[in-house]
């Protein structure tokens, strides 16, 4: 039951992400106001608002236009709620598990704001760096380990933003690099960033492959830091022994 309702909670949490990147999307505040069809501007009553439930019964559909519904929607709902259950899985009914949650809703707005509009918003990069912060320091992870991860990883990727001209990376990615410092501390971010690195060279050379892509074509990179980051929350220790193990054979 427990699973269940985490599942849900999660569902409930990706129904809010959807919220947070929309109204960002329209300069809307993301606090107030209900939640109305893009195309028609109608209020969206609450039992059309069930994550992905309301979805299906209306045949991805608004009620009143009729107009297709976005599959962001449950796609990002069902995101969340999978990673929540995940999370729940690996760690338990605990505060790492909490603070996990926590990280990955921010993760998820970068992942998909960043791949629909090539940036990352400060207004979610900034306070998620603060609340991983306040979040780290309680759970123990250490004042100096905390500002030391931050700066590599903003360091990291500002030395490629002066160095390119912007070119290789945007400024966005540095903040992401000190939010991923501020998430994992400066063990794990070598790994998230690796994961990152390796999973965005596999993606560009299928992406090649398949002609989707030129070697000249903007690729938007928070969505690899994001999963980097993601997949270290679940199994950064285990990559990190492994590599060590490798590495002294």
């Amino acid at each position: 039951m427990i699973s269940v309702f985490i599942f849900i909670f999660g569902l409930l949490i990706g129904s809010f992400a959807n919220v947070v990147i929309y109204r960002q999307e329209k300069g809307k505040s993301f606090v107030f106001g209900r939640s109305a069809c893009p195309n028609c501007k109608k209020m969206i009553a609450w039992y059309d608002n069930i994550p992905l439930l309301s979805f299906a019964v209306l045949g991805g559909r608004c009620r009143h236009c009729r107009k297709p519904i976005s599959w962001q929607y449950p796609i990002v709902e069902l995101t969340a709620g999978l990673i929540f259950l995940w999370l729940f899985y690996r760690f338990g009914l605990t505060w790492h598990f909490a603070s996990l949650a926590v990280f990955s809703f921010f993760l998820l707005v970068i992942f998909v704001y960043d791949l629909k509009h090539m940036l990352i918003l400060d207004k979610v990069s900034l306070p998620a760096m603060a609340i991983a912060f306040i979040i780290n320091l309680w759970l123990g992870l250490g004042f100096l380990n905390l500002i030391y991860a931050a700066a590599i990883g903003a360091g990291f990727f500002a030395a490629q933003y002066f160095i390119s001209r912007g070119k290789w990376v945007g400024d966005g990615d540095i903040r992401l690099g000190a939010l991923m410092g501020l998430m994992l501390g400066v063990k794990f971010l070598l790994v998230a960033l690796f994961l990152a690195y390796l999973i965005g060279a596999v993606f560009a050379v299928f992406a090649l492959i398949a002609k989707r892509f030129q070697m000249s074509s903007a690729v938007a990179f928070g969505p690899f830091l994001a999963l980097g980051t993601f997949i270290t929350f679940l199994y950064g220790q285990e990559i990190l022994d492994w590599y060590l193990k490798l590495l002294y054979l």
